[in-house]
């Protein structure tokens, strides 16, 4: 029964994802020794600063590669390369345009982001010299997003996702040997472009013994694509950039109202819940592309399927999901204690397991989320990032009002509250969306 519901290779994407998030965390733990050591703080600092700029270009995405694992999944369960070929060559185009024009505003606006973080003058002008070639990098960076797009539309998300971290450990070991011979903070440069080129060769490696598909064809252009491509993407970009805003806001509060020694407090719990609840929702990324791939004709054996493969994910989340939260709830004093030692405040424990609490909601809500987003429901995706910021900003006004004063239990019952009700919303459209008599 269970190897009908969740396809062998569904199972392994999906065993993918979580066990590359370790593999990844794992990186960065040897990684930041490593780079402090050779580096500093202030050098790596500097470095931190131009990946912010780097994170930012990444809006110019606009959710152009999920819209591009969703619709080659599609076509994919057609069968129909010939529609790949013209998914994937339009996004390319896209994302090359709108690449260029997050370079040209990167380098018009140089000086302004130099003056944002008031570097020191040595720090600024490295941060100088070093921009440009970012901005380059995130034009590179769009292009191999769509080849890893494509891989995981045609079902290999195993591959993009062991791919992805063979290059971060690429990049690591790069960066070390660069650093070991005297180069300074250009290593974390050349290790990142080495980083993405493995990703691209990689990825198209991969893409073309799976699916042949031909790109650099100017018939391989399509308005039509255009437009579905942007209408999906417009969605999950709005959704993304209201998410991105959701933790600063609470930060800005607390900072305002409750003083700045609370914000790390929040950062913690906030963060370290986050990490846990990716853990396990790495592994159910694997499912949008599935059901995207089998919902391109959505008959109700279809629907029956994917309700079926909806059900056992909630079963998994279930099964892992609250020995894992339950424990760390139990036990989360003690491991705090050891982590920080005589830096943990009173408030943390208490903190981290309303968080663990309002992850956990969030949790039970993925495979719902992404069964909405295999189906194209792109719309009620972003609405519930605006129910979830909504609700939050709502709440934490409403006790600022009242009060008025904010303390950091408000925020996090804020965030508690927000969560929940993005849960309620989400699988009610589920639900709503999959019931037999649905159209």
């Amino acid at each position: 029964m269970i190897r009908r519901i969740l396809s062998s290779q569904l199972r392994i994407n999906m065993v993918s994802g979580s066990v590359t998030t370790a593999i990844n965390a794992a990186v960065m733990v040897i990684a930041y020794p490593l780079y402090l050591h050779f580096l500093g703080y202030e050098q790596y600092g500097v470095w931190l600063v131009l990946s912010v700029v780097l994170t930012f270009a990444q809006l110019g995405n606009l959710g152009i590669g999920q819209a591009v694992t969703k619709l080659v999944a599609e076509e994919h369960g057609r069968g129909n390369i010939k529609g790949i070929e013209r998914y994937v060559t339009t996004a390319l185009v896209l994302l090359c345009i709108s690449g260029m024009g997050i370079l040209s505003a990167i380098l018009v606006l140089k000086a302004p982001i130099i003056s944002v973080f008031k570097l020191s003058e040595d720090n600024a002008k490295t941060f100088s010299w070093l921009l440009p070639y970012v901005g380059v990098l995130s034009i590179y960076v769009f292009v191999v997003q769509i080849f890893e797009a494509t891989l995981s539309g045609l079902g290999r998300m195993d591959l993009a996702n062991y791919i992805q971290s063979v290059s971060r450990i690429v990049s690591v070991i790069v960066a070390a040997i660069l650093l070991y011979c005297g180069y300074g903070i250009e290593s974390l440069l050349i290790a990142s472009i080495a980083s993405y080129l493995l990703i691209h060769i990689a990825s198209i490696v991969c893409v073309w013994r799976i699916a042949h598909i031909r790109l650099l064809r100017i018939g391989n252009l399509d308005t039509q694509c255009c437009k579905h491509i942007l209408r999906f993407g417009s969605a999950v970009f709005g959704g993304s950039l209201i998410s991105m805003l959701f933790s600063p806001f609470n930060k800005l509060m607390l900072s305002r109202y409750a003083g700045v020694s609370t914000v790390p407090v929040y950062e913690i719990a906030f963060m370290g819940s986050m990490q846990v609840r990716g853990l396990i929702e790495a592994g159910l990324k694997a499912l949008m592309p599935e059901i995207s791939r089998i919902g391109a004709n959505m008959t109700e054996y279809a629907k029956e399927r994917i309700s079926q493969i909806y059900s056992r994910s909630m079963k998994l989340i279930f099964l892992f999901g609250i020995p894992a939260y339950g424990i760390l709830a139990i036990f989360s004093p003690l491991l705090l204690r050891v982590w920080l030692g005589e830096r943990i405040v009173e408030a943390l424990p208490g903190a981290f397991r309303i968080m663990l609490a309002a992850t956990f909601l969030s949790l039970i809500c993925v495979p719902a989320y992404y069964t909405l987003l295999g189906l194209g429901r792109a719309r009620q995706c972003f609405y519930s990032y605006a129910v979830q910021a909504g609700t939050n900003v709502f709440v934490v006004l409403l006790v600022v009002i009242i009060r008025p004063s904010l303390s950091l239990m408000h925020v996090f019952w804020a965030v508690l509250t927000a969560m929940g009700m993005t849960s309620i919303y989400v699988l009610f459209q589920n639900h709503r969306i999959l019931k037999p008599d649905a159209a």
